[in-house]
């Protein structure tokens, strides 16, 4: 999806105000396993995901990975906390796959708030479907089994088990590869 196509499905930009918008997101080929931000960097860009999928993750104490959260196309991805609030990331983002995906610095993205009131209902709609997305991902870890975790990864993301390795579905899942295998196969 094509950033032009995302942002006008949400708010009625005139042609005008979408080319001046448009024109402050650069469009990157990426390859895949790129590491877009490493953690402990200070995010600086929010990127579209046009094409592919991504997802951010922190390593434990023992190294381990850990996915928080996958991104696919037609959707923003960022180490939110780090590139509004401007702190340390306490998460990787790597793409799986290669990408084509459009970015925008906060100091231009601030400017497009401040010029078009547009923009500042579009970041509310994204920051109210993130915030959705987040706390649905946190009550089905908290309440539901193994398998309706699964099912809801799913219906979030459906063609995922065909594009990310098993180890990054487990831990997006919050369970033993072991675990995933047996769900998989009943």
């Amino acid at each position: 999806m094509h950033i032009s196509d995302f942002l006008q499905s949400l708010i009625p930009f005139t042609t005008e105000e979408l080319e001046d918008v448009v024109s402050y997101f650069e469009e990157e080929k990426v390859k895949k396993n790129t590491l877009l931000i490493h953690q402990g960097d200070i995010s600086n860009k929010l990127y579209f995901l046009s094409e592919g999928i991504g997802r951010s993750y922190y390593l434990k104490e023992d190294g381990k990975e850990v996915t928080q959260w996958f991104f696919n196309d037609g959707r923003f991805m960022a180490s939110l906390d780090s590139f509004f609030q401007q702190t340390p990331s306490l998460y990787f983002l790597e793409t799986l796959e290669d990408c084509k995906i459009y970015s925008i610095t906060k100091p231009d993205l601030d400017m497009l708030f401040a010029k078009y009131h547009k923009m500042e209902q579009l970041g509310r709609l994204v920051s109210i479907e993130m915030l959705t997305k987040v706390v649905d991902k946190l009550n089905a870890i908290q309440f539901q089994t193994a398998r309706e975790r699964y099912d809801y990864m799913l219906a979030e993301f459906p063609d995922i088990v065909h594009q990310v390795a098993l180890g990054h579905i487990a831990s997006y899942l919050g369970m033993s590869q072991e675990t995933l295998s047996r769900i998989r196969k009943g």
